[in-house]
């Protein structure tokens, strides 16, 4: 149940991903002000492998997870191919997919123009990257202050420092604080917060990560809001007396959230110096090509792709399930959870326009 549960605030992050990197991305590159790399923090939305490393179910790499990724190759991303920081990083003419960091196929000459810390399960919440055993937001930011060493011994301090004052920081991650922590079955925040009191919880960690990250000397960073979580394929077969339809109750707690978050984009934009934060709100976009599939050339929203298209994701979602569609580029959803690479694309190219 838990692994269910997980997998659906995904793609709540996924989306969510997609719009604020794209959307940060078109804004910080106004001007002559190249980006060297791209440096992204969250959860499976922008894990491009990390939780291959973990003794945890929350990995998706095997078959058929990435049998559309160049070279057919299962990463560790939950798509059937390439994820959003991945057409970012393209788009800004750097490499086409961002590594993950601890993918030891890669090393510091590939990172130095674009690296993931992201961790699939994860929430801005510790308690939240408990539930399946990944890494929590505050350690992504360790694994950070690491790579900032290697940086340095890689190109000199003069360069690592040009390098990470001009970077473009992603951060898609909480949607899992909600599906995965508050809302599970016997949740101990549900009974310590009310759902106000949780987002304001949530906000606080936010703005801890982000101060941190300023000081750290990131100044481009993009905030990613949550996308609208009640439409997921797992939720909508989950809401049987309303005929499958969203629910709309996920659905308003993601605006509410997305408000917060801006307003606290507005506030550190005054306080920090030099500091360049976007907030971008991948809501009502991808709330569009659900409700009308057909105008973005999809034939299906409702189910997803893998397996029996209702409530699958992860190891529920193999290359022995014989229902798993042909053609995911009809399908908004790649799994219950996560969007198909081709909607990736599509958020992040709209986003661009």
């Amino acid at each position: 149940m838990a692994s269910y549960t997980w997998a659906v605030k995904q793609l709540s992050l996924a989306a969510m991903f997609i719009a604020a990197a794209a959307a940060a991305a078109t804004s910080a590159t106004k001007g002559n002000n190249k980006v060297p790399a791209i440096i992204v923090f969250g959860d499976s939305s922008v894990d491009a492998g990390n939780n291959n490393r973990l003794p945890t179910i929350a990995r998706s790499n095997f078959q058929p997870y990435g049998r559309d990724f160049p070279g057919g190759k299962p990463t560790g991303r939950f798509s059937n191919g390439r994820i959003a920081t991945d057409f970012i990083s393209e788009a800004l003419g750097l490499r086409r997919s961002v590594p993950a960091y601890l993918d030891t196929a890669y090393n510091i000459t590939d990172f130095g123009i674009g690296v993931t810390f992201a961790s699939a399960g994860s929430g801005y919440d510790n308690a939240t990257s408990d539930v399946l055993g990944v890494i929590p937001l505050w350690r992504e930011l360790e694994y950070y202050k690491h790579y900032q060493k290697r940086l340095k011994a890689y190109l000199g301090d003069a360069k690592a420092y040009n390098t990470i004052a001009k970077a473009l920081y992603m951060i898609s991650i909480g949607t899992n604080d909600f599906l995965e922590n508050y809302y599970a079955f016997n949740s101990q925040r549900r009974s310590q917060f009310t759902m106000d009191a949780y987002q304001q919880f949530l906000i606080g960690i936010a703005k801890k990560f982000v101060i941190n990250l300023h000081g750290l000397g990131a100044r481009k960073i993009i905030l990613g809001g949550l996308p609208p979580m009640g439409c997921m394929p797992l939720e909508r077969t989950r809401n049987l007396f309303n005929g499958n339809g969203c629910m709309e109750n996920y659905n308003i707690v993601a605006m509410s959230f997305n408000g917060k978050l801006y307003d606290l984009v507005t506030k550190l934009n005054k306080k920090l110096p030099g500091l360049q934060l976007v907030f971008s709100n991948p809501y009502y976009i991808l709330l569009q090509i659900i409700t009308n599939p057909s105008a973005y050339g999809y034939d299906v929203s409702q189910m997803a792709c893998c397996a029996t298209r209702m409530f699958e994701m992860g190891y529920a979602c193999d290359e022995r399930n014989p229902f798993t569609c042909s053609d995911a580029n009809k399908y908004v959803f790649w799994d219950a959870f996560h969007p198909t690479e081709k909607t990736n694309r599509l958020v992040a190219d709209h986003l661009f326009m």
